[in-house]
Formats: structure tokens, sequence, C-alpha cells
């Protein structure tokens, strides 16, 4: 159904001028362009006006009144809010609106989810299959990567053969191609080594640089990794979604739950920001109030 059937003239032109600015001259996808129309459709049922010029910002409070009262999620409230911002905005560089009564009103406070982690056990259930398959080796190798050094997915997928350095150290690419170097594990040290052997006796010799490869002889992909990751979470009778940032955020949590130290697993993940560590210190809450209660004079319990 078309704009100008499902609001008044007055009303509709506006949208029209708008989605058409959107696509054409910003060029967002069709996509978006939909769903900011859908947006500024479903916000007129509780605006309650005639023409976009008796919009005030009560308006707004009001409909997001509305929106709470319809348990809509925090984060389509604040779609909503950015549409209509943009969309005031966009009458305003016209001169149709004298100021932008959306501006005043702010997104609300969306929390981030924790992010999810296995704890020890369960970590071990998932990595402890024995198997002289040509995928089970390469993928144990892969796993005990992901979970022992922390890396992420797409490092994992990007390691070159010559990434495996002297000392029982692999050489990382990172976000910002920024280079650091993660201890290989014992376990980890060990599945990659049958991993090559494996590897050696696929491609004896090969231009093909990849340390992990496809059935196809060719760089594993992203999705590859997740599906043998799914496939052996069911093997392990896991039956919870896993994903490759599960392994690293296990492995963030448990070297920071041994160590306390903050700003070495800052160096181990490779987070530009301590802020972005810090969230795995909620993860560890209980670990850390135990702490409190034996070391803090007014804690201590008798």
């Amino acid at each position: 159904m078309a704009i100008e059937e499902q609001i008044p003239p007055q009303l509709s032109s506006w949208v029209i001028d708008f989605i058409h600015h959107i696509r054409v001259e910003r060029q967002l996808s069709e996509h978006t362009c939909k769903n900011y129309q859908r947006q500024i459709l479903s916000a007129l049922n509780h605006l309650n006006i005639d023409n976009w010029a008796e919009l005030t910002a009560d308006h707004i409070k009001m409909m997001l009144m509305h929106c709470s009262k319809e348990k809509l999620s925090t984060r389509t409230i604040n779609l909503r809010l950015t549409v209509l911002r943009n969309f005031c905005e966009f009458m305003v560089t016209r001169e149709y609106l004298s100021n932008n009564p959306v501006a005043s009103i702010q997104s609300l406070k969306q929390s981030k989810p924790l992010p999810k982690q296995l704890n020890v056990d369960e970590m071990g259930s998932l990595l402890n299959f024995d198997t002289t398959e040509f995928l089970g080796i390469r993928d144990k190798a892969m796993f005990e990567l992901l979970y022992g050094c922390g890396m992420r997915l797409s490092e994992l997928t990007g390691l070159e053969l010559n990434d495996i350095l002297a000392g029982d150290e692999v050489r990382v690419i990172g976000k910002g191609n920024k280079e650091r170097r993660l201890p290989l594990g014992r376990q980890a040290k060990v599945a990659l080594g049958l991993w090559l052997s494996e590897r050696d006796k696929l491609l004896p010799s090969s231009d093909e640089k990849a340390l992990f490869l496809s059935k196809r002889k060719t760089r594993i992909s992203n999705r590859q990794v997740q599906n043998r990751l799914d496939y052996w979470a069911k093997q392990q009778t896991l039956y919870q979604q896993i994903s490759p940032h599960t392994l690293r955020h296990s492995f963030a949590t448990h070297v920071l739950e041994s160590s306390n130290d903050l700003r070495g697993v800052q160096e181990l993940l490779g987070h530009a920001n301590l802020s972005t560590t810090q969230v795995y210190t909620h993860l560890n809450f209980q670990h850390l109030s135990q702490i409190y209660d034996k070391a803090h004079p007014r804690a201590k319990k008798k």
C-alpha cells in the first residue's frame, strides 16, 4: 500500500520526500529505506497530529509512553527516535520546521548483554574428543587455538603457516592490522602439531599458505568454522548456542578469574581500550566478592 493511501496528504508528502532523499541522495539500502518508512508510519499511530508543523517534544514523549506499554524493545524505541530525529532534521533543512522537536529527547540507555561463556567443565566437554579423521584433527586444533589463545574468529581463519613461531608463540593480525603474539598452551601445541602432520599429507607441496584448510584444500571460511563448532557441540551433547566468540569469551573469563590481571587479559585479547575488557569483571563477580570477603577488614567474617 502506498504511503499516501495510509495517511493524509499533508503528512504523506513529507514522508515521501524524505524517503526519496535517503534513497537517492544518501543512497541508503532499500531495506533501510523501507524500515525508516515503517518506523515513521508506526510513530504516527501515537502522535495524534494533523501536520508535521504541529509536532512537539510532548508528542514524542507521549509516543514513548505508548511504545513502553506495547513492550517494544529498547533497541526498537531508539531506532524509532533516530528515524524521527533524522526526518525532522530533514524538514528543518527544508525550512518547513523552525527547530527539531526530537533533538531534546534522549535515547534510552541500552544495557549491553554480557558475553556468553562456558565454564571450565563445559569447555573440557567440548574439547575432549579424540579422532583420527582429517576434519576432526583440524577442528580440534582450531578450537584449541580459539580457547587456548583467545583469538578472534577472523584472526584464526587468517592464520598462515609462517605465523606459528619459535618459542611456542603464534602471531595474529588483529583489528586495525595490529600484530600481536600469543603464547601456545600445551594442549593447543599438541593439537596443532597433529594438524600440521595431516596438512603435510594433504598438501605435501603447495603454494597455499593458509594454516587451516577446507576439504577443497583452500583457506577455511568463518562460516565453516561455525558449522564445525555446531557439529561438535551436538556430538559432545552441549545443547546450547556456542560460537567461536564463546570460546574467546571463555578464555578471557577463565584467565581473569585465575590471574585477576585485567591489563594482561587486555593485551591477550588485543583490546585497544581497557573499558572493552572490563565487561569480563562482571562475569566473575562472585569470584571477586569472595576475594573481597577474605581481604577487606570490614567484610571479614568470623
